[in-house]
């Protein structure tokens, strides 16, 4: 999914923003964040700058150094009454497979739920490392076919069905038909 729309990649002035607020807020140091999230100091830097382009794992290991929710590096402030039309959204994609996670709705204040429109395509799977303590994740496979849920136990999905599993445990997503589509809520306990 690298050839995609300009207009899909990663918001890097919201990306760079949100990390240097939220790393202040902590009261970490550039080189403390990057040691917990198991990057180099620079590429921290040049991220906070607004600089690179950043895969989706490397955003989850600063989430999970910060321990805030993905969707607090992608998300700007938006309206009450929010639209985003199919193919728009800050996305971004996977380092290791055919992935990509479009944020559509962020946790509000209070609330502590983040929704995701989710393409994939056929190759390998999309593996992730634990989040933070008591997230769940709920997927619905709108088409194609995809392996979902933890690690250790996932499960082949069709169009319709759904799935929840603690995401504080490696898990997976496989997609096994082109055009795989999906929504995941990640759930924030």
């Amino acid at each position: 999914m690298s050839d995609a729309d300009p207009a899909l990649k990663p918001p890097l002035e919201v990306i760079a923003a949100s990390l240097r607020a939220e790393r202040l807020r902590a009261g970490l140091s550039l080189t403390e964040v990057a040691r917990r999230a198991g990057l180099a100091k620079s590429t921290l830097s040049q991220l906070e700058s607004g600089a690179g382009n950043p895969s989706l794992e490397t955003l989850w290991a600063l989430c999970v150094a910060l321990e805030i929710p993905f969707s607090r590096l992608l998300a700007a402030s938006r309206p009450q009454v929010q639209v985003i039309r199919a193919g728009e959204g800050p996305a971004v994609d996977s380092a290791q497979s055919s992935y990509r996670a479009t944020l559509l709705a962020a946790s509000p204040p209070g609330a502590r739920r983040d929704v995701y429109s989710i393409a994939a395509e056929p190759g390998p799977q999309r593996s992730s490392a634990a989040h933070l303590p008591g997230v769940v994740e709920h997927v619905v496979i709108s088409s194609g076919r995809a392996l979902v849920g933890t690690a250790d136990e996932p499960v082949e999905l069709h169009p319709g069905d759904y799935i929840c599993y603690p995401a504080d445990v490696p898990h997976v997503f496989q997609a096994l038909e082109p055009g795989t589509r999906a929504v995941l809520v990640s759930e924030h306990n």
